[in-house]
């Protein structure tokens, strides 16, 4: 193990970057196979029961399971996209056998005679909610587990794209001064003074609703503290007897910025990668609460928020705080990871 992991996990010293990371490591394989966690195991975990909406956690009911419906087979598609939503399940109040037949009550319905279908085409389980349903009767719990996605994935897309940039830019910036450098740097300050939520609503529009328009608008927004601290870290480079004596023996300016100066500045990159990544969660849950992000019939944790905000004063304030509560915990996450690799890269501490 090498001198760096020992000092990351020292849990004396760096308890919570410890927790960080595990967190961060479970929402991450949570997200990777939701399909296979998650109860409901629908595309975009969307089944809907219109009379068991709004119920809190640890709601429980009987479910009248269709045998006749079940197409669902195990693949690797399913696994990791889910199944067709082809199964019927119906609530019920009550229900009693008698011979070939089960008689059943619906579950809050007006009519309380009780209904005959035969026993042979049908299962009854119980079934419990543990996060509640939301205002459709869907599983709170399945869609945020499926809402995980979303969330863990515009991170990691927004985090590349801002690197590929922000580097690209940040190191011709920094190794050519001249027109090079103010070019940059103007379109740098130029970037850096518009508001960034309202640049990615603007570049959201420009790339219209979707799933891929909000990872592309999210990631070319974040690539200006990239590209500063590049800048920055190669100019201070660029000047050291290394870099001098490459240019001495004629090696190219592509071969001394990625082999002899990136590889010393990668330690300011992880930590502004670590802030970005929680900073791209919290605008696409922001684009997602103003209709902007992922659309329906997708989920994610900013769009439960939008659906549900107004439940916070009818009674069922727990459909928007669970999403908010899991937005909070990945982000607090990566902003403590991000301090930990801070203080452990810095030389000076």
């Amino acid at each position: 193990m090498s001198s760096f992991a020992r000092k990351f996990f020292n849990y004396k010293r760096n308890f919570l970057g410890i927790v960080s990371l595990f967190y961060i490591l479970i929402v991450f394989f949570t997200s990777l196979f939701a399909y296979v966690i998650a109860p409901d195991k629908s595309k975009n975990a969307n089944h809907m029961n219109l009379s068991i909406h709004s119920k809190k956690p640890g709601f429980e009911v009987k479910m009248l399971v269709h045998k006749n419906e079940i197409k669902n087979k195990l693949s690797v598609s399913s696994v990791f996209w889910g199944y067709e939503d082809d199964l019927i399940y119906n609530p019920i109040s009550d229900y009693k056998i008698d011979g070939n037949y089960l008689y059943y009550k619906e579950f809050n319905s007006l009519d309380n005679d009780f209904k005959i279908i035969d026993i042979n085409k049908v299962d009854v389980i119980n079934k419990r909610f543990y996060f509640g349903t939301d205002k459709f009767g869907r599983d709170v719990l399945s869609r945020i587990i499926i809402g995980s996605r979303i969330s863990f994935s515009i991170g990691f897309v927004s985090v590349l794209i801002s690197l590929l940039i922000g580097v690209f830019l940040g190191s011709i910036a920094g190794f050519y001064s001249g027109y090079p450098d103010k070019i940059i740097m103007w379109i740098i300050n130029v970037t850096w003074s518009i508001p960034t939520l309202l640049l990615v609503i603007a570049i959201t529009l420009a790339l219209g609703k979707g799933f891929w328009q909000v990872f592309i608008a999210v990631g070319l927004t974040m690539w200006v503290e990239v590209a500063r601290i590049v800048r920055g870290q190669i100019k201070q480079f660029k000047e050291r007897q290394f870099v001098i004596a490459a240019k001495v023996m004629g090696y190219n300016d592509f071969r001394i910025i990625t082999r002899h100066i990136l590889p010393n500045i990668y330690s300011p990159l992880i930590v502004i990668s670590a802030a970005n990544f929680a900073a791209s969660i919290l605008i696409e849950s922001g684009l997602s609460f103003l209709g902007l992000g992922a659309q329906p019939p997708m989920t994610s944790w900013g769009l439960m928020i939008k659906d549900h905000y107004n439940y916070i004063i009818l009674g069922e304030p727990f459909l928007a705080i669970i999403p908010g509560i899991c937005i909070m915990l990945l982000v607090c996450a990566f902003m403590l990871l991000g301090n930990s690799l801070r203080d452990l890269l810095d030389v000076r501490i």
